[in-house]
């Protein structure tokens, strides 16, 4: 077979399908469409409200952050129909890896799914942080204090070695995921309902405090300000894509992927846009950049009791983001691994729990070393374009799925296309180039090491290419 034969090969949806019903591979269906919105709002909403719109008020957008949530919402939504199309009709682990093998054939599928383990590796690394300054603020609270060498990322010049909170809450979070998808799935439900409440708690005490004045000038840093502070709290709505790598795990997914999908990224815009106006109108910008915006806010206009609050809720809200994530991450690796382009270990799911229990284990490891060794930012800006690169490739394949398979059942339909995937790819692709040149030049350079470890290994191993060399022979 000639090389450009090998890199086009794709897997038909008939075989995906049939893959998910081998015993010996498949994972548990227990999942409804409330446990994937609560997935979906679990994974949204997290770091980016509590830990990012400090940051991109104070040194972006100004009062007109509102204005970067409305740009990177509409990125998201009009990527979310996309996704939600592909998850009715293709319900297999993997998200927009399994979606690029059936639309544009094993490498782009490969690099995308290569693409993916950056997103969900890294945004776990860079949740754990974030969850580390939190739980710090709250122990000193009771005056306990960690020594400072174990209290943040490697860096010398401030005497810091590892952050070790990052790195615990990772192990703990790993043993949750081992005994199971409905037991995970079912304390996720219980913490996201108890950071919904924390974020309306904010948001019913904090609007009393609302002074106007606060909002102007509205557009401190100009037009050029809002479309960078777009690409920075883009990293708020990562994780709807997510709760599509639990396709395999529903019940029913043709109805209810699209229900968890859409009704989770829904509920988090308007959470975050209420969010992003009450802390602006609270806290002149400029004085908004700390880790913990939300808390600050509210200790800023003698609000402790209620701060306090605030800070127990977030952190059970970035847990959920970070359960969520190293769950798409593991399934991400046992769908890459069971079609041979990585080694077979990692899609062994254990007999009794049906959870791929070596991937997890090796997605713990990685997370935990970047999490405890690398310094927030640098994570979040690679998290961003890693995701941006897959909301891209996913709008375009659902155009080419379309035109190649007409006759799939498709239970949601995406409307308007192809205007609205276009849509999805010109909003992604404006906020790509508002990211710093240093992050697109590291994506390139991980885009880099995935074709040469294909090359290498997954052409040989995959799948498609042990069907290809017994018809030959």
């Amino acid at each position: 077979m000639s090389w450009k034969n090998q890199l086009l090969r794709k897997k038909s949806v008939a075989q995906m399908l049939e893959q998910v019903d081998k015993t010996e591979s498949s994972l548990k269906k227990s999942l409804g469409a409330f446990d994937l919105t609560m997935l979906g709002i679990g994974a949204i909403m997290g770091t980016g409200i509590f830990v990012l719109t400090g940051v991109a008020a104070a040194l972006h957008a100004g009062p007109a952050l509102v204005l970067s949530f409305v740009i990177a919402a509409l990125a998201c939504v009009f990527a979310a129909l996309c996704y939600a199309e592909f998850a009715s009709t293709v319900p297999v682990s993997g998200s927009a890896y399994t979606y690029s093998y059936a639309a544009f054939g094993e490498f782009v599928a490969w690099m995308i799914g290569w693409d993916l383990i950056l997103e969900y590796g890294v945004a776990c690394a860079a949740v754990a942080s974030g969850w580390s300054g939190y739980a710090q603020g709250l122990l000193a609270g009771f005056n306990i204090h960690l020594p400072h060498a174990l209290t943040s990322a490697f860096d010398a010049s401030k005497g810091t070695i590892i952050d070790l909170p990052a790195v615990l809450i990772i192990v703990i979070i790993t043993a949750l995921l081992m005994k199971g998808t409905k037991e995970s799935a079912s304390l996720n439900t219980i913490m996201v309902l108890i950071k919904v409440a924390v974020v309306v708690l904010f948001l019913v005490v904090g609007v009393m405090y609302v002074k106007p004045e606060n909002w102007s000038p509205f557009m401190p840093f100009g037009f050029a300000g809002v479309a960078t502070g777009a690409a920075t709290v883009f990293f708020a709505f990562i994780g709807f894509d997510a709760v599509s790598s639990a396709a395999e795990e529903v019940r029913n997914p043709q109805r209810d992927m699209p229900i968890g999908i859409i009704s989770s990224l829904l509920v988090c815009t308007i959470l975050y846009i209420a969010v992003s106006l009450t802390l602006t109108g609270i806290v002149p910008y400029h004085l908004l950049n700390v880790k913990n915006p939300v808390a600050f806010a509210l200790s800023y206009v003698n609000q402790d009791w209620v701060a306090g609050f605030i800070s127990l809720g977030a952190i059970v809200g970035i847990t959920t983001v970070l359960l969520v994530m190293m769950y798409g991450q593991a399934r991400m690796f046992f769908a890459m691994s069971r079609d041979g382009l990585l080694p077979e270990f990692f899609s062994h799911v254990h007999p009794r729990t049906q959870v791929p229990q070596k991937s997890t284990l090796i997605v713990a490891a990685l997370v935990a070393t970047f999490g405890g060794l690398l310094p927030l930012s640098s994570l979040a800006q690679l998290t961003n374009i890693g995701t941006l690169f897959a909301f891209i490739l996913v709008s375009i394949g659902l155009v080419v799925l379309r035109r190649t398979h007409p006759q799939l059942p498709r239970a949601f339909r995406v409307p308007f296309v192809p205007l609205v995937p276009l849509l999805a790819v010109l909003f992604c692709g404006y906020l790509v180039f508002n990211l710093p040149t240093l992050t697109k030049v590291g994506f390139l350079g991980w885009l880099s090491v995935g074709a040469i470890i294909y090359f290498l290994y997954g052409r040989k191993h995959s799948r498609l290419a042990a069907k290809d060399d017994s018809s030959q022979t």
